[in-house]
């Protein structure tokens, strides 16, 4: 079990900036990558950037320049960098760990596919 939770969200003007944060507890071992999605209401659930277990990172094309994800060293805290934020940018942002076992520890304790959430961070961008 791996448990979530997001901090970092706020109210912000436009070309402003935010940094969230998402400390990962619990069992942290087997987590094979971490991403941050966003979501507004009557949308879906849309992914914004993630990073793997090896360190390489992705992120959209409508955030690409501005926001930078990453983490600590010890791999359970995420970061999500928010620079230049646009109010299309508003939503709730939703830090989640994806748990792919391939290592045999991981495997005999995850035998299948799991993803966790936090409960969600609100980043609301005025103009």
């Amino acid at each position: 079990q791996v448990r979530l939770v997001e901090s970092g969200g706020g109210l912000v003007q436009a070309g402003q900036s935010l940094r969230l944060a998402c400390v990962a507890s619990d069992d942290t071992t087997c987590i094979t990558a971490m991403a941050w999605y966003r979501q507004t209401p009557g949308k879906e659930r849309e992914l914004v950037a993630r990073i793997t277990s090896n360190g390489e990172t992705s992120t959209i094309d409508a955030v690409k320049g501005r926001f930078a994800i990453s983490r600590d060293i010890a791999g359970n805290t995420l970061y999500l960098e928010m620079n230049g934020l646009k109010p299309e940018d508003t939503a709730v942002y939703y830090c989640n760990a994806e748990v792919r076992a391939t290592e045999p520890m991981c495997v005999a304790q995850y035998p299948y596919a799991l993803d966790y959430w936090g409960p969600g961070t609100p980043v609301t961008v005025s103009s």
